[in-house]
């Protein structure tokens, strides 16, 4: 056999696999294999369980329940509330951190991240130190015969501060995807900052803004402890339905129970109703881009 020959058979034997796995393989392999199965297990074991301790007919017949029927227009409204201003004030924030760098920028992003890994209950209590009669904002309000907390305006404060991170991570995940080319064409031809914004990135970053959108209002959808600590847990008037859930607890888990499934069912049609609309936007990219070609 010739060097090269030599060469080529050691090269083949270098990079040919072993014909059993070292135990490390095999731990590695079952691993992978185990831990999907352990992780659904995890998460969907108490969903099924929330699930077979409400019958069908039980959820339908319960609906008009009182409790029930405040709780859950109260979460849509709160929900539905915080969710618009986190958007309407997340969207420039986000823009900023996207086209921007600087001291000023990073300051600005932690302060708007902070809420995501801030205990709950601790991020309720700054808004009380913040915004009740005492606080810093809340002695101007007082003024004006303004009181924030415990009221309904409270819940959607402590929602929309816990949401917003949400929000704006994934939009500003969006609008740093966009390609400068397509930003700097429209700044050419005479588009105001306002107008590439709103005339390009708005419409190419669609997505991102749905997802986070989406994320925000689950976040807002399932707030307890900012809620509780800065609005109380008032019926009619600050009680979501975690709270109701809370407080059912104590002396009514049919009810607790019956709560607990309406927001897995909101959830789950959350997020049907994210991927149905991402599809949707994905799709009308894809004609649009064919369009073009």
């Amino acid at each position: 056999m010739t060097a090269a020959g030599h060469r080529h058979g050691a090269a083949a034997r270098a990079v040919a696999p072993p014909a059993h796995g070292t135990p490390s393989d095999i731990l590695g392999g079952t691993w992978f294999v185990l831990a999907p199965v352990l992780l659904t297990l995890i998460i969907g074991l108490p969903m099924l369980a929330l699930l077979t301790r409400v019958p069908p007919g039980a959820l339908l017949a319960r609906l008009g329940d009182a409790v029930v029927r405040e709780a859950l227009a109260l979460s849509l409204v709160t929900g539905l509330g915080a969710t618009a201003i986190v958007v309407a004030l997340g969207l420039p924030v986000a823009w900023w951190l996207a086209t921007r760098r600087g001291v000023a920028m990073r300051a600005l992003e932690v302060v708007v991240l902070l809420p995501m890994v801030l205990p709950p209950t601790v991020a309720g209590f700054a808004l009380l130190m913040a915004f009740g009669r005492a606080g810093l904002a809340g002695r101007v309000f007082a003024l004006a015969g303004v009181t924030l907390p415990f009221t309904t305006a409270a819940a959607v404060l402590a929602q929309a501060f816990m949401a917003a991170p949400f929000f704006i991570l994934a939009a500003r995940a969006g609008f740093a995807a966009v390609d400068p080319r397509l930003l700097d064409a429209a700044a050419s031809l005479g588009a105001s900052e306002l107008g590439v914004f709103t005339r390009v990135v708005l419409p190419l970053s669609r997505r991102a803004l749905l997802a986070g959108a989406a994320m925000s209002a689950a976040r807002a959808l399932g707030e307890f402890g900012a809620t509780i600590t800065f609005a109380g847990n008032l019926r009619g008037v600050t009680q979501t339905m975690p709270l109701a859930v809370y407080e059912a607890m104590q002396s009514d888990l049919d009810t607790a129970a019956l709560l607990s499934v309406l927001l897995l069912v909101m959830s789950v049609l959350l997020l049907a109703g994210l991927g149905a609309a991402s599809g949707l936007t994905a799709l009308g990219g894809g004609d649009a881009r064919r369009g073009r070609r």
